[in-house]
């Protein structure tokens, strides 16, 4: 094939694997800058030269066919790799000043997981420009599946089959409770103990909710819940002013709140929380770096509570979770 041959078939490849990403040719077309008939063209183009079909067109909706995803399966890291050669490159030299990593990441993570290490990047990399999206579990993984983010960084309780999950730090279950309450001087607090005072939850929808929920449910014990708000420190300032008591995984405590914490680790599942991709993805030079930054900044130890996670920690999740 010529090299104007080559290059063709790079931009029906592109316009093939953004069109199968996303679902539609109209929105394929806006990702590569081109007009719908353009793109239309290229993978008809594409298909002629295959010999095959690639898309089952139903409206303005379109679906792979089994040679089409085939086909995807083949070209989408051909094409990540050739649009991210030069970064690729500049990393294999020994550079990375150029380019641009965004993350997508829920309040919590942003909060207390991430400050250490975005600072870390902005200080070693700063050519590279950092956009961090502050989303929900839900857009979060919208966003990795539609290519819309280069990673999430989140806590995962159930990983998806097309989602790769890599924990690299896990935190502790506890249970806080303001200074001076009936559960703060015993030196161990059982889910019985904790069915006789309110709690404090993030809203029902999320996942923390539904995890304390099949836990008190499994013991056969009720629970009262007095108070529902959203995010570790609206429910800290609660506590502290005595409205009820919660269980929190302590990654979001500092050590210097008037709270008192007690360990539930007998009755809930430790949170790993790491890097979150499309499986699949080609993984850009600044998306290593950023994923080896995080590791060795948790695996030297640090102050927090947090342990480095165990290889291969992806047992537990129904969504990213902040």
């Amino acid at each position: 094939m010529t090299s104007r041959g080559t290059q063709n078939r790079l931009k029906q490849l592109r316009a093939f694997c953004h069109a199968a990403r996303v679902g539609s040719v109209s929105a394929a077309a806006e990702l590569v800058s081109l007009s719908q008939p353009t793109v239309s063209l290229q993978i008809q183009s594409l298909e002629r030269e295959l010999d095959t079909i690639l898309f089952e067109r139903r409206g303005p909706k379109i679906q792979l066919t089994p040679e089409g995803s085939l086909l995807f399966e083949l070209a989408q890291p051909l094409v990540q790799g050739i649009d991210g050669l030069q970064e690729t490159f500049a990393a294999q030299c020994g550079r990375l000043d150029r380019g641009r990593l965004d993350i997508a990441a829920g309040e919590s993570t942003i909060l207390y997981i991430l400050p250490e290490p975005i600072q870390r990047f902005a200080e070693q990399y700063p050519g590279i420009e950092l956009q961090l999206h502050n989303v929900t579990g839900r857009d979060g993984l919208a966003m990795v599946r539609a290519d819309e983010v280069d990673l999430a960084v989140g806590s995962m309780l159930e990983v998806p089959d097309d989602i790769r999950y890599i924990p690299i730090v896990t935190y502790q279950p506890v249970l806080i409770t303001p200074l001076g309450h009936p559960l703060a001087e015993k030196p161990e607090v059982s889910l019985r103990d904790i069915a006789e005072h309110g709690l404090i939850l993030p809203p029902r929808h999320l996942s923390t909710w539904r995890l304390v929920d099949l836990v008190f449910r499994q013991q056969g014990l009720s629970y009262q819940v007095r108070l529902e708000a959203g995010g570790w420190e609206v429910i800290k300032k609660y506590v502290t002013l005595g409205l009820g008591i919660s269980i929190v995984t302590d990654v979001c405590l500092t050590g210097e709140e008037p709270l008192v914490r007690r360990p539930l680790d007998a009755y809930f599942p430790a949170r790993s929380y790491g890097l979150v991709l499309r499986r699949g993805k080609f993984m850009s030079a600044s998306s290593k770096r950023f994923q080896a930054l995080m590791t060795e900044l948790f695996l030297a130890g640090r102050e927090r509570p947090g342990q480095p996670a165990a290889a291969g920690d992806d047992s537990f999740e129904d969504g990213l979770l902040g």
